[in-house]
C-alpha cells in the first residue's frame, strides 16, 4: 500500500443542495464544512466530500462528449420506493433494470441504486471508475491502495472485499480524460488519499514508479497527481482537518 482511500469528492456548483439530498435519501452525517468544501460520513464508514466547482460543466450520461467519470453504487432494498424518493428528493431519472436504477442527483452525477433486499439500510457499494482499460487501471489502484483485485471480467474489474470500500472498474469505448484544472474536461471526481507527512517524498516516487503523474498543484497538505486514466488524485496528509 502506498496511499490509503481516505475521501470520494465530487464536484459540484451548489455543495449545500448536494449534501442535503444524501443525507435525506441514504443518512449522510456531515463531518465538516466550509465555503468550498463539505465532507460528509455514511453509516458504513465511507467519507465522500462535495468541492465547490463554479464552473461545473455538468455530466449529461450516457452522452461520452460529456462523461460522468466516475459514479456511485447504493444499496437499497427496495430500488422502485428508493427511486421515487430520490425524485421527490431532487434527482433526475435516467434509466430503469430489474435490479439496479440509475438517476442523476442535483448536479447530474449518475448513481445507481442496486438491490439488496436482505438489509433495509442504504449503503455503498462502491465507488465505479470509468476508464479506456479496466485491467490497467485496476492494477494501478491496487498497487497504489493496497487493495487486492477481487473481481475481473471483460472490461470490469473491482479491487478490495465487498463491504470494504472496494473501488470497481468499468470500460467505456469513448473514453474521454479529463484535462485538470480545464473547466471544458472536467474531473467530476476525484480521490483524497492518506499518507503519512514523513512518508510523503517516498509514496510521490513510488506513485510515479507504477504510472501517476504529478499536476502542478499543491497546498499545506495536499499534492495533486493524475492516474493512468488521467483521473485527479491528491496525497494528503493529517496537518489539517478535512
Amino acid at each position: 500500500m502506498i496511499a490509503q482511500l481516505k475521501t470520494v469528492a465530487f464536484d459540484a456548483p451548489d455543495i449545500a443542495a448536494e449534501a442535503d439530498f444524501y443525507a435525506a435519501l441514504a443518512g449522510w452525517t456531515q463531518s465538516y464544512t466550509d465555503d468550498d468544501w463539505i465532507t460528509m460520513r455514511t453509516p458504513d464508514g465511507w467519507r465522500i466530500a462535495f468541492q465547490l466547482a463554479p464552473d461545473h460543466v455538468a455530466p449529461r450520461w450516457p452522452d461520452p462528449a460529456a462523461p460522468q467519470q466516475a459514479h456511485l453504487d447504493l444499496r437499497v432494498p427496495d430500488i422502485d420506493a428508493a427511486a421515487d424518493k430520490a425524485v421527490s428528493l431532487g434527482a433526475t431519472p435516467l434509466r430503469r433494470g430489474e435490479r439496479r436504477h440509475t438517476l442523476a442527483d442535483p448536479a447530474s452525477h449518475p448513481f445507481d441504486l442496486c438491490v439488496k433486499e436482505d438489509d433495509p439500510n442504504t449503503t455503498v457499494m462502491g465507488v465505479m471508475l470509468d476508464c479506456p482499460d479496466a485491467k490497467a487501471l485496476s492494477t494501478f489502484y491496487s498497487e497504489l491502495l493496497g487493495k487486492p483485485i477481487t473481481y475481473e471480467a471483460p472490461g470490469a474489474a473491482m479491487i478490495g472485499e465487498d463491504g470494504g470500500m472496494p473501488v470497481l472498474f468499468q470500460q467505456v469505448a469513448d473514453y474521454r480524460a479529463p484535462r485538470w484544472p480545464d473547466p471544458a474536461a472536467p474531473q467530476q471526481v476525484h480521490f483524497d488519499l492518506l499518507v503519512e507527512r514523513a512518508d510523503l517524498e517516498s509514496a510521490e516516487r513510488a506513485a510515479l514508479a507504477i504510472g501517476a503523474t504529478r499536476l502542478p498543484a499543491e497546498g499545506d497538505n495536499w499534492r495533486v497527481y493524475a492516474d493512468p486514466a488521467g483521473k485527479p488524485f491528491c496525497l494528503t496528509w493529517n496537518e489539517a482537518s478535512v
